[in-house]
C-alpha cells in the first residue's frame, strides 16, 4: 500500500524526453501534460496542463549540454509545480551537471556543484534522485533528501553476460579520483585492478605518467564516471596499448562527448566503448565501437520504491 498519498505523475522537459517516456512505460502511466517553449527573447516559458495538487511528482531532466539551458528549465518547472501544490516534487537528474565544480582547488574559484544545488532547493524540489555523481560528497550539499543511484550493476551484468573468461582481465581507474568506483566493479567481477596516473595541465587536458599495476597481456576495462571531449580516455587506452594490454574496452556513466570526442574515440585504441542512456545520444553520435543500456529500469525502481516509501539500498546490490 502506498505511503505517500498522491498519485505518481511524471513530468519531463526538453533535455531526455526519450527516456522520461521509457521511465513512464516502465510505471504504467502517463507522462505529464506539460509545454516548454521560448519566448522571443530566448527566456523560457512553462505551462503545466493538468492538475497536480497533491500529486507526487517527479521532472525527468538531466543537466546535459546545454547545460545552462537544461538546468533553467528544471528550476522554472519545478517552480511551477510547487506553485500549482503538487504534493511532493523530486528532481530526477540522471546526469547532474557543474558536479565538476565541486571545491576551490585554487584562489577564487566558485563552488558551482553546491550553488546548483541551493538552487534546486529554492526552485521548490523536496528531494533529489540522481546517479554516479562525479564526487560524492556532493550529496551533502544538499539540504533535502538526496538518493544517488549507481550504474555499477548494469556494468557487471553486462560484462558477465558477454566475457566468459575473467581470469585475464584487469579493471582500469583512468585516475585516482576514480578508483573508489573502479574498485567496486573490479570486486563484482573479480579481477585485479589498475590505475592510471595522470595529470591535468588544464580543464579538459590530461597528460598520462604511469601505470600502476599489470596489464601486460590483458583485456583491460577502462571505467569513468563521465567521458567530456574524449581525451583523458583515449591517452589512458594508447598507454594501456603501450604497455601491452591485448584489448581496451571502456565505460562510463555520462557521455557527454562534446567537441571532437567522436571522431576522437574512433580513432583511438579503444575497442569498445559502453555507456549508459543518462544523457541522450544524437544519431551522429551512434558509432560502430558505442553500445548503450538503459538505465530506465533502475530509475523507474527507485521512482516506485521512493513513492511507497520503500528503502532503494536493494538497488545496489
Amino acid at each position: 500500500m502506498n505511503t505517500y498519498p498522491g498519485d505518481i505523475k511524471i513530468f519531463t522537459c526538453n533535455a531526455h524526453p526519450m527516456l522520461a517516456k521509457q521511465i513512464a512505460k516502465r510505471l504504467g502511466v502517463l507522462l505529464g501534460l506539460s509545454a516548454v517553449t521560448r519566448f522571443s527573447d530566448g527566456e523560457i516559458c512553462m505551462k503545466i496542463d493538468e492538475t497536480v495538487r497533491g500529486a507526487d511528482v517527479f521532472i525527468i531532466q538531466p543537466t546535459c549540454p546545454p547545460v545552462n539551458e537544461n538546468l533553467m528549465e528544471l528550476l522554472i518547472m519545478t517552480d511551477a509545480l510547487s506553485r500549482a501544490s503538487a504534493g511532493r516534487i523530486t528532481a530526477v537528474i540522471p546526469y547532474y551537471g557543474y558536479a565538476r565544480q565541486d571545491r576551490k582547488a585554487r584562489a577564487r574559484e566558485p563552488i558551482s556543484a553546491k550553488l546548483v544545488a541551493d538552487l534546486i532547493a529554492t526552485a521548490g524540489a523536496d528531494r533529489v534522485l540522481t546517479m554516479d555523481l562525479h564526487c560524492e560528497q556532493i550529496q551533502g550539499f544538499f539540504n533535502i533528501p538526496m538518493d544517488h543511484l549507481r550504474g555499477v550493476g548494469l556494468f557487471t551484468q553486462y560484462y558477465q553476460n558477454t566475457i566468459s573468461d575473467f581470469s585475464n582481465v584487469t579493471l582500469v581507474s583512468p585516475d585516482l579520483g576514480s578508483v573508489g568506483r573502479a574498485r567496486l566493479l573490479a570486486s563484482r567481477l573479480d579481477v585485479p585492478l589498475a590505475i592510471v596516473d595522470k595529470r591535468r595541465p588544464k580543464a579538459n587536458v590530461s597528460e598520462i605518467m604511469n601505470i600502476i599495476g599489470n596489464v601486460q597481456d590483458k583485456v583491460t576495462i577502462l571505467l569513468d564516471d563521465m567521458i567530456d571531449t574524449g581525451g583523458s580516455i583515449t591517452n589512458a587506452a594508447y598507454a594501456l596499448k603501450e604497455k601491452g594490454a591485448l584489448k581496451v574496452m571502456a565505460c562510463c556513466s555520462h557521455a557527454l562527448l562534446t567537441g571532437p570526442a567522436i571522431s576522437v574515440i574512433e580513432k583511438s585504441a579503444i575497442d569498445e566503448l559502453l555507456m549508459l542512456d543518462t544523457i541522450p545520444l544524437t544519431s551522429e553520435k551512434r558509432v560502430d565501437k558505442i553500445k548503450t543500456l538503459s538505465v530506465a529500469t533502475i530509475f523507474a525502481d527507485a521512482i516506485n520504491r521512493i513513492h511507497d516509501g520503500i528503502s532503494i539500498s536493494t538497488l545496489f546490490e
